[in-house]
């Protein structure tokens, strides 16, 4: 009998077990045997759900998870495909999509993805067309076109959320962009990887304060000296491994057995107590040799799932300097939201409120003399002389308070009045990616994150609400080049109206 992630995905009393695979940088040999045999067995041993394939993992090129998961959906084992924005522009990845569809594999998760890493002749160009959001969106809009045609089946579309952000901004924004998601249309969550149960209690916390009905699956990973190493280094973004944990793990396998004994008994402490907390299921990762560590880590999840209360405080890091959404005083009873003052710079809050006077003044379709820049901004396009404007005035100005890439699709009011071109190197327009650390960009490491900078200085102005509030549509490429000024007064840019909102057509998951 087939497996069916959709069907236990939306069965309350099922807890569900999804196990990742990672394609190598082969077309056929042991890799890809090896995988295809984990499968197998999977799909044998009854309680595995779903394998996931990553799509060009840390940015590197592998073997497509689309042509290895069509084979292994013929085994008998569903099939989730990881779903990145990196590689391809948006009819690329309409165009994936449908090529999905049309093999049968319509369970996909949408990530933004790592930055590109090295292929042929050095690092590859990264596209960032879409954003996670935007991606999820755009499964929706297929969704819905499938259903006008008379498809029964269509895409279950899930997202990442990253809970292990240390800095109060960080963590915010995550959960805002996790909001955005579900509006999109995801109808299940797989976190990153971490070790901190209270991080993994606080995306319960916020799911049950917000009423988020999206069942939600925890990250757990078999951890070895060699996966350990750069996960605490902070070479794989998202992750996040301690020094405590990483000193511990070394010592475990120094003797390779015992350190193969340890990370099972971990891995399955873990996702006991992650299910009796409340999580609806487990996706699991580093298993690379065979399925029998599978295995054992299920058994033993089952042996100790009525006592998981054991384990509890293990898991509990307790790390000084890191911000948790939700204190837990032990004089109150409920959850508190965590409030911290923010400090930021006179010239960062300066900067910040310039651009949003002259945004209210000038770029606001309900202020007093928006009639007149609409007429001057008609008046210079008719006669083709908008270049004129934008070479004087507005190029020179926005190139030295924003370092302006002259998209002519301008989103600075979205992101704190900082520019998501040239300030983030993935072009995120929907809230900050998974990658961050400790504030700072996945990318340029040595640079604020532009997602952490806009929400010190909105809610330095209590207007933090207002970040990531709503979708933000995609750039329009068209528009490159033009004054982005003219574009929105005549309304060709992506604040044009868009009409009537559209309602996710998502697959029949259940409450959480």
């Amino acid at each position: 009998m087939s497996r069916n992630f959709n069907d236990d995905i939306s069965t309350p009393e099922k807890f569900v077990v999804t196990l990742e695979l990672v394609p190598g940088r082969e077309s056929s040999g042991r890799t890809i045997d090896t995988i295809h045999g984990i499968s197998k067995e999977a799909y044998q041993d009854g309680r595995i759900t779903a394998v996931s394939m990553t799509d060009n993992p840390g940015g590197n090129p592998a073997l497509s998870p689309d042509a290895l998961g069509r084979k292994i959906l013929d085994i008998g084992m569903d099939v989730i495909v990881h779903f990145t924005c990196r590689d391809t522009n948006r009819m690329g990845m309409e165009s994936r999509a449908l090529q999905l569809a049309h093999m049968g594999m319509k369970n996909i998760l949408a990530l933004t993805g790592d930055y590109s890493g090295k292929g042929f002749g050095g690092r590859g160009t990264p596209v960032f067309d879409f954003d996670a959001v935007i991606l999820t969106s755009m499964l929706n809009d297929l969704n819905m076109r499938l259903i006008k045609t008379g498809h029964s089946e269509i895409f279950v579309t899930g997202c990442a959320v990253s809970p292990f952000k240390y800095t109060e901004a960080e963590s915010w924004v995550q959960y805002k962009k996790l909001e955005r998601k579900i509006e999109a249309g995801s109808s299940f969550t797989i976190t990153q990887l971490g070790y901190d149960i209270d991080k993994y209690e606080e995306l319960l916390l916020f799911k049950k304060d917000k009423g988020l009905d999206i069942p939600p699956l925890a990250s757990l990973y078999v951890l070895d000296k060699r996966s350990a190493r750069p996960m605490h280094a902070g070479r794989v973004p998202g992750v996040h491994v301690t020094e405590k944990l990483y000193q511990k793990v070394m010592q475990e396998w120094q003797n390779p057995e015992d350190g193969r004994k340890h990370a099972i008994e971990r891995t399955a402490r873990l996702g006991a107590v992650l299910k009796g907390i409340g999580y609806r299921g487990i996706h699991l990762g580093g298993v690379h040799d065979s399925f029998e560590t599978v295995g054992r880590i299920i058994d033993r999840m089952d042996e100790i799932e009525h006592n998981w209360q054991e384990y509890y405080d293990e898991f509990r890091e307790d790390e000084p300097n890191r911000f948790y959404l939700y204190k837990k005083p032990a004089a109150v009873t409920g959850n508190i939201p965590s409030a911290n003052s923010i400090k930021l710079k006179l010239t960062e809050n300066c900067h910040y409120l310039f651009l949003r006077t002259a945004h209210d003044l000038f770029f606001d379709k309900n202020a007093t003399f928006a009639p007149v820049y609409k007429r001057i901004s008609s008046s210079l396009d008719k006669n083709k002389k908008s270049w004129v404007l934008k070479r004087f005035l507005e190029d020179p100005f926005k190139k030295i308070m924003l370092s302006c890439q002259g998209c002519g699709d301008c989103g600075i009011q979205h992101v704190g009045f900082l520019c998501p071109e040239s300030g983030c190197p993935k072009h995120t327009r929907n809230g900050a990616c998974g990658g961050s650390n400790n504030g700072y960009c996945e990318v340029d490491k040595d640079k604020l994150c532009v997602w952490v900078r806009a929400y010190k200085r909105m809610k330095k102005n209590g207007e933090m609400e207002k970040l990531t509030s709503e979708l933000v549509p995609p750039r329009l490429w068209e528009l490159k080049d033009t004054s982005s000024w003219v574009n929105f007064h005549l309304e060709r840019d992506h604040q044009r109206d868009p009409g009537p909102p559209k309602k996710a057509a998502k697959a029949q998951v259940a409450k959480s």
